[in-house]
């Protein structure tokens, strides 16, 4: 379906409701610059590290596009954990899961609720940046003590910048880019006020600093488009 959540008047924050779920994939294409090309990077990236059977959790799973792609990409078997708060999503992504074939067993609950068992990946594509920050640091640090030995997490990220005027020059980019996919300057508006205090976004630099200040032995960008980014991160 197409994404018009945004072409008429908001009243209430952006949540990941059944209409945004509804539209989910349409929308991800739609707004994040280069979505395809960014996760088919992380699974090429990703499969350099797995083997046969390994444990791969996405964190904020959606509809299970980016688990789906791994299994079709990568082809031998793999313990695939998608989780996601959102009934809406989850639903969806079971749905989806089953048209392809692909078996993945999806929890319905909030992130700091589970205990996550040793894995070899973690994926998070534009989730991180919905946790409030304290939270978010004691995320990353679950994760790396979940992580196996060389395991790796790959997490995409809305960036801002620390300098006010490259901070302008990336909005007013973005705000193009969402036209020329067809959004009016009214649906810009609508969401960007709904996401108002609902997406935290960090700089590079606090990013990269969240994930060695957790123990983690490397991280950087492996794809980036002005203020989008996606980055491994290496235990």
């Amino acid at each position: 379906m197409i994404d018009k959540v945004f072409n008429k008047s908001i009243s209430k924050q952006f949540e990941f409701d059944e209409e945004v779920a509804s539209v989910f994939d349409d929308m991800l294409e739609r707004s994040v610059p280069f979505y395809k090309e960014m996760q088919r990077l992380s699974i090429v990236f990703a499969s350099k590290y797995l083997e046969e059977n390994d444990r791969v959790y996405d964190l904020g799973c959606s509809t299970a596009s980016t688990l789906i792609e791994l299994s079709k990409y990568f082809e031998k078997n793999l313990n695939l954990i998608g989780i996601d708060s959102s009934d809406a999503m989850i639903k969806r992504a079971s749905n989806k899961a089953k048209a392809f074939g692909v078996d993945i067993e999806f929890l319905n609950d909030d992130i700091f609720n589970i205990d996550f068992k040793n894995a070899k990946l973690f994926i998070s594509n534009y989730t991180l940046q919905f946790i409030r920050p304290l939270l978010r640091e004691k995320l990353i640090k679950k994760i790396y003590d979940s992580l196996d030995d060389g395991g790796v997490f790959i997490f995409s990220e809305k960036l801002i910048s620390t300098d006010k005027a490259l901070a302008k020059y990336s909005i007013d980019e973005y705000y193009e880019f969402k036209k020329t996919q067809g959004y009016s300057s009214f649906e810009i508006s609508q969401k960007r006020e709904a996401l108002e205090n609902v997406l935290i976004p960090y700089s590079n630099e606090e990013n990269i600093k969240m994930i060695k200040d957790a123990g983690f032995n490397h991280c950087e960008t492996i794809f980036q488009w002005v203020n989008f980014a996606t980055f491994i991160a290496i235990k």
